[in-house]
């Protein structure tokens, strides 16, 4: 069977200065129609970078083509160089007969038009139909991908739908030509477990039934567990290992591989520190964890929680008055001892985010009452909280829109230090912040750094350096770990256990994924719909849940283990 597409030693890199900086070397992959390979490896590997090439979507310059060719077969039966083509010629094969769904769907939808509109313009950019027949074929793929109120959401714009319901839309836009040829960037990688679940599983049905060829990028190699019938593996813009995804995962021949395979948390349990990348491919076993300090006596309440609302205005009537409320937190009560981990795990909008902020008074209680060391909270108002800021602190999900990109990192960090009077001299809170950056495996240099001169793992760092300047006994880490490489996430979490051990703070670690909550945390408690749907200790949760919700929920995250078999 003639290959769908063919990538035939395919070199590119990147002009700056007059340097050329390799960043695909000799890269040759095939996809035939009615296939799934999967392009995995961590961000830098180079997937990304593969993918746009395929469509002709780098900008050169900088980036250039060294070596190679790009085959691709098409509806005709003719086979072209994408490399050799015109810009007419490209225009036609994207969208029509090779489409693209990309990482972030708020990104690539206009905020501006609606998403029926959007989608059925991409439909009469390829055909010739009238604006009534793309409407009406806008629709029938809402359907088919399953979004709730097809002809309802023709209307909406990007910003009122969900995650998941946005990157439906992107698939449907991909799907409105019949492609041969689909290519999926991370499509799934900020996603719930749930909603992954059933975008992977919309995308295996599209794919069957069309009978497309499929690209799909991810670093997680649990989703390609879930979705792919080969896999090749990219380290350093070059691929180390390819072949079937049973056979690649039963006898995984490169360290970089077995590195991926085996750090996700869901492999190991709590206080066994996870391996690295790194380990497998310097031959180094994994170091020892550190104790985790635990309490001599019984378990002391830090912090408690009764029946704490948090209400918004859904709807008024012209002269204010609230007819409806959404209730994104809705009655929750919970201990929190000191010294533990304690995970917060749901959905997206199930409220966990705003309980966080809430337990912080960052987000203002409509009801209910927070006691921190014995003090309410929410009795506190302006700057008589100011003496408890300091002693709790919040690890944001993302770490780059957290960080001030006029101040030096190191100036980031003293900052909050010189607002609560921590380190005496300028010259003292630099040794400081210097002695915190090491701590979280930073170097001294990068104290007069800026955060866009860091990749995201030591972004993240860094955040959690921040938090830590003031020394506080009790933090909330929101999503810290979401958006990373499932090796740079391992680095994060062993990190946070180490330092957990050394400064004996509280965490009260909020996460979509159970794998990694039942991995860092001593008890869990579950949302949904702004209510705790159960509570209790972290690996009899995960063991033996109750709850119909948490069944779900840890049955959508993907698993390596049917390859086992």
């Amino acid at each position: 069977m003639a290959d769908l597409l063919s990538i035939e030693n395919l070199g590119i890199g990147f002009e700056s200065e007059g340097r050329l900086t390799p960043a695909i070397t000799d890269l040759s992959l095939q996809v035939n129609r009615g296939e799934i390979l999967a392009l995995v490896g961590e961000s830098g590997s180079g997937k990304s970078i593969t993918s746009l090439s395929i469509l002709q979507l780098l900008a050169s310059p900088p980036a250039k083509y060294t070596s190679g060719k790009i085959l691709f077969t098409g509806r005709d039966g003719r086979t072209i160089n994408l490399l050799e083509q015109a810009p007419g010629t490209l225009e036609h094969i994207r969208g029509a007969e090779i489409a693209m769904i990309f990482q972030e769907p708020m990104t690539s939808l206009n905020p501006v038009f609606t998403c029926g509109h959007q989608v059925a313009e991409a439909i009469r950019a390829h055909h010739k139909v009238s604006a009534e027949e793309a409407r009406e074929q806008t629709i029938a793929l809402f359907g088919r991908v399953q979004l709730p109120d097809p002809a309802g959401m023709y209307h909406r714009h990007p910003h009122q739908l969900s995650g998941g319901q946005k990157q439906r839309v992107m698939i449907a836009m991909a799907m409105s030509s019949r492609p041969s040829l689909l290519i999926c960037d991370e499509p799934t990688t900020a996603l719930d477990v749930t909603v992954q679940k059933t975008i992977l599983e919309l995308i295996k049905q599209l794919q069957a039934t069309e009978d497309m060829g499929v690209i799909f990028i991810t670093h997680d190699l649990g989703v390609v567990a879930e979705i792919a019938d080969k896999a090749l593996v990219l380290y350093h813009g070059k691929v180390v290992e390819e072949g079937p995804v049973r056979e690649l995962f039963r006898n995984p021949q490169h360290p970089y591989t077995r590195g991926l395979l085996n750090c996700r948390p869901a492999l190991h349990v709590k206080g066994e520190r996870l391996p690295v990348v790194s380990d497998f491919l310097e031959g180094r076993e994994p170091e020892p964890a550190a104790p985790i300090a635990k309490p001599a006596a019984g378990p002391a309440v830090l912090m408690k929680v009764e029946d704490l609302r948090v209400w918004y205005p859904a709807e008024k009537t012209l002269l204010g008055k609230v007819l409806r409320y959404t209730k994104a937190v809705d009655g929750v009560s919970f201990d929190v001892f000191t010294g533990e981990t304690l995970g917060l795990v749901g959905e997206s909008g199930c409220g966990k985010t705003t309980l966080g902020r809430a337990l912080l008074r960052l987000a203002a209680p409509t009801g209910g009452r927070i006691f921190f060391e014995g003090q309410e909270l929410t009795a506190l108002k302006g700057d008589e909280l100011k003496p408890y800021r300091s002693r709790m602190q919040l690890i944001f999900q993302d770490p780059y829109s957290s960080l001030n990109p006029r101040l030096t990192v190191g100036s980031a960090i003293s900052e909050a230090m010189k607002v609560h009077g921590i380190g005496g001299t300028t010259g003292q809170r630099r040794d400081e912040v210097i002695a915190l950056l090491e701590k979280v495996s930073l170097r001294p240099e990068h104290y007069d750094r800026w955060p866009h001169e860091f990749s995201g793992g030591q972004r993240q760092r860094i955040v959690i350096a921040r938090a830590l300047a003031l020394r506080p006994s009790f933090i909330v880490a929101d999503e810290s770990v979401s958006a990373l490489d499932v090796s740079v996430q391992a680095q994060v979490l062993n990190l946070l256990n180490d330092l957990k051990a050394a400064f004996g703070f509280t965490v009260v670690f909020i996460s979509h994924d159970l794998s990694v909550i039942r991995y860092i945390s001593d008890r869990i408690v579950v949302m949904n719909k702004g209510r705790i749907e159960e509570a209790g200790d972290a690996e009899h949760i995960y063991r033996h849940p109750q709850s119909e919700y948490t069944k779900k929920l840890i049955a959508a995250i993907p698993s390596l283990q049917r390859l086992a078999g």
